[in-house]
């Protein structure tokens, strides 16, 4: 897969990607419908850290908070996903600028099976600038690991956490990619941070 970066300058603040098949780049406020229409659905949304949207003005908040705030920032990796044919988001990818540097994307449920999620994926985390990135994923969505997989990350551990809103006990596999960590480098916060924890043959 060839990506072309639009800006000369990778670290620069979300610069626009083109893939094969897609574009990357910033939501913008005329986004608002797109943006409803990929959280709105609950099963598109069900291992997400956050509830389906019930309005438009519910999802002016969400990217309120979510992406113009975080565009704000000297770098954010925030995308829209969309399809070249018309450039309208069918859906999101991410990497933060936290410490845990966590991936993460969502896809509406029509364009699921298409190796979408992971074709944006890859063009993410090839970009410079961080030292290594993280996932986890709700062991019941294994499909979310098989992307992660495909992004080049590897499975390191699972950890149990009382994850917040939703309020039940999730058993999360947490991914690592590492860009200028050793390779064997495990970032290991959230096995810190609950006792529970255990690595699996996978």
């Amino acid at each position: 897969m060839k990506c072309f970066y639009l800006n000369a300058a990778y670290n620069m603040n979300t610069p626009t990607i083109k893939t094969d098949r897609l574009i990357l780049r910033k939501f913008l406020e005329n986004d608002i419908e797109a943006l409803f229409l990929i959280l709105k659905d609950k099963e598109v949304n069900k291992f997400l850290p956050w509830y389906s949207l019930k309005d438009i003005e519910e999802t002016k908040k969400f990217y309120a908070e979510r992406y113009a705030a975080k565009y704000e920032q000297p770098q954010a990796y925030a995308y829209a996903i969309c399809l070249k044919d018309d450039n309208f988001p069918i859906g999101y990818v991410k990497v933060d600028m936290e410490e845990h540097h966590d991936f993460g994307y969502g896809l509406r449920k029509e364009f699921w099976h298409r190796g979408i999620a992971s074709e944006a994926g890859k063009a993410v985390v090839e970009q410079d600038g961080l030292p290594y990135i993280t996932a986890t994923h709700d062991r019941n969505n294994p499909r979310s690991g098989n992307v992660m997989q495909a992004c080049g990350m590897k499975y390191c551990y699972t950890y149990e956490e009382l994850w917040q809103p939703k309020n039940f006990l999730v058993a999360f596999r947490m991914y690592q990619l590492n860009f200028t960590k050793g390779q064997d480098w495990i970032y290991q916060k959230y096995w810190e941070e609950h006792p529970n924890h255990f690595i699996e043959e996978l």
